[in-house]
């Protein structure tokens, strides 16, 4: 039986050609091979699992390559590159700064800096976790690293590049590697897969590449796993199975249940997937992926950002047709903050199903003025003829302010109607309640009605008015009250006099309103009102203190100063 070597350490990329997705810095590296422009110190630094120590070791490795290829590769065929792939080369050492950290350790480097390498032309010192040194440690190791022999070379690496000081990172090239795309990590290991005889399915090799998060060491970790328990066959349906990740399906079936505003539906496909054993949070933030994955599929600019097999995109592509971006914004949000809240949440599933309720609840929102609309649009035209512009906007300001209409005689009983055919209504122009004409639009022909009234009818309607106002309008509810400076000039033009120019600047808002208001209720469709202002005169200033009362009394009546003098009186 052959011994089993696992894929991370069998397919290790033995060339710069064959490290995947970090073109930018294998670039670099064999540029400067090229030019001979070696530095003394490089620092690799980036997250787990993307190429930081196997970059080293290929740069190390070509560097003392004898026989190096016209790509500049190593040979892997001279003693240099032989030594190095058996182990047993005594030019290139590697150093594990997690459990060599003292400054003891760094003592014993720095001596063994000093010798010459046997084979090739540099020494080359690789120290992984670099950033486990202590303090004390990489002080030690400082101006070693600064001015080294000329054959020596050290390559830092670490996953924690902030944890290194600062006059470390000085002395060094920096080189930041990235996490690994999904499609690369997905080419990758179909090449292996096809090496072992292995058969995929593109979605199960998705689901791989995104569980390992950017990692190539971790994708080939979840790769060899899962081939042990699917054998020579990678199918989606055993991948999720083995990896216990939640399907898509779920996600579409529970997308469709919000759109067809079935919150019981939904209630169930989440009971459906906690009887599977995945947890709420689980859920809820692949819930939050799934949205995202769909808003993004809303424009073809942004598909490219989806990272899922082809079958997949597609179906993506078709739930997003159907799906308002208001929809996926606010739902998007709704998921976020359950996410955020699921753990200071005393009741995790009702805080789960809770949100569900709230999303479930958007699409029923949405629906609302279409149903409206359509109510609306089927009342028979002779009821509702078309309304002016200026009657639409009066009508609208009329029904946000809650003001009276005209009451029903006592035998109608109340109806129930829809908002818009009310307001269309309301805002026509029939005999007994013509719209409201603002100051600069056209004036009523001479057939409309002109009823005569009373001043008492006038005091009525205005208190009418002012009792309907909200209370926020103070201004306007005692400009309406103030009734005793109203004036009926002609039957026609009622003048309102207003005490500031505050006031006159929130009547004016509502002057459309009020005319209006008065030609419905008073029957009189020549009705116009106009404002002024009267600024009342600021009352003189109280007197205060004895001496200011005496010299306001000497004021009143001269007689006072003049008795004071002869009595030898005192302002008290």
């Amino acid at each position: 039986m052959d011994e089993f070597v696992v894929s991370a350490r069998k397919y290790r990329p033995q060339v710069f050609a064959s490290v995947v997705g970090q073109s930018a810095i294998t670039t670099t590296l064999k540029n400067s091979i090229v030019r001979k422009h070696l530095a003394h110190a490089y620092l690799f630094c980036g997250p787990r699992g993307v190429g930081k120590t196997t970059c080293a070791r290929i740069f190390a490795k070509t560097i003392n390559c004898t026989n190096p290829t016209p790509e500049l590769e190593a040979c892997n065929r001279c003693e240099s590159c032989l030594s190095f792939n058996e182990g047993r080369s005594y030019s290139i050492h590697e150093l594990d700064a997690a459990s060599n950290n003292s400054v003891e350790d760094i003592r014993q480097l720095i001596e063994q800096v000093r010798i010459p390498p046997q084979v090739g032309q540099y020494s080359v010192y690789i120290i992984d976790e670099v950033h486990m040194l202590s303090t004390t440690a990489f002080n030690a190791f400082l101006k070693t690293l600064e001015e080294p022999p000329l054959h020596a070379v050290f390559i830092l690496a670490t996953t924690e590049k902030h944890k290194i000081i600062p006059t470390i990172l000085s002395r060094c090239q920096i080189y930041d590697f990235n996490r690994i795309r999904a499609e690369d990590t997905v080419e990758y290991l179909k090449m292996i897969a096809q090496n072992e005889g292995v058969t995929t399915e593109d979605a199960a090799l998705h689901i791989i590449a995104q569980k390992a998060d950017g990692a190539m060491r971790d994708a080939l970790s979840i790769f060899d796993q899962v081939v042990s328990f699917c054998g020579n066959e990678l199918t989606y349906a055993k991948v999720i199975e083995n990896l216990n990740v939640l399907d898509y399906e779920y996600y579409f079936r529970l997308t469709g249940s919000f759109l067809k505003c079935s919150y019981a539906e939904a209630l169930l496909i989440f009971d459906e997937i906690l009887s599977k054993g995945f947890e709420g949070q689980h859920f809820i933030a692949g819930l939050c992926s799934h949205f995202r994955d769909l808003l993004v599929c809303k424009d073809a600019q942004t598909v490219s950002l989806l990272e899922a097999s082809d079958s997949i995109k597609a179906m993506y592509r078709e739930q997003a047709v159907s799906c308002n971006a208001d929809f996926l914004f606010e739902a998007l949000n709704l998921a976020n903050r359950c996410d955020v809240g699921y753990k200071a949440s005393g009741n995790p599933r009702l805080h789960v199903e809770l949100c569900l309720l709230q999303i479930s609840y958007l699409c029923a929102e949405k629906k609302k003025p279409d149903v409206a609309q359509a109510t609306a649009a089927a009342v028979p035209a002779a009821t509702t003829p078309t309304p002016t512009v200026n009657s639409v906007r009066t009508a609208t300001v009329l029904n946000s302010a809650n003001l009276p209409t005209t009451p029903k005689p006592a035998a109608e009983p109340p109806k129930t109607v829809q908002i818009k055919a009310a307001m269309s209504s309301l805002s026509a122009t029939p005999a007994s309640a013509p719209a409201a004409t603002p100051n600069n639009a056209e004036k009523p022909v001479a057939t409309d009605t002109a009823q005569d009234f009373t001043d008492e009818q006038l005091q009525e309607v205005f208190l009418q008015y002012a009792a309907a106002l909200p209370e926020q309008k103070v201004r306007v509810k005692n400009a309406v009250l103030n009734a005793a400076k109203t004036i009926k000039e002609d039957r026609r033009t009622i003048s309102i006099t207003l005490d500031n120019s505050l006031m006159l600047r929130d009547v004016e808002q509502e002057k459309d309103t009020l005319i209006y208001y008065l030609r419905q209720h008073l029957h009189n469709t020549q009705v116009d009102v106009t404002l002024q202002v009267e600024e009342i005169p600021a009352k003189a200033a109280k007197p205060y203190g004895n001496e200011n009362c005496y010299k306001f009394l000497v004021e009143q009546n001269p007689l006072l100063a003049s008795l004071k003098q002869k009595l030898d009186l005192d302002y008290e």
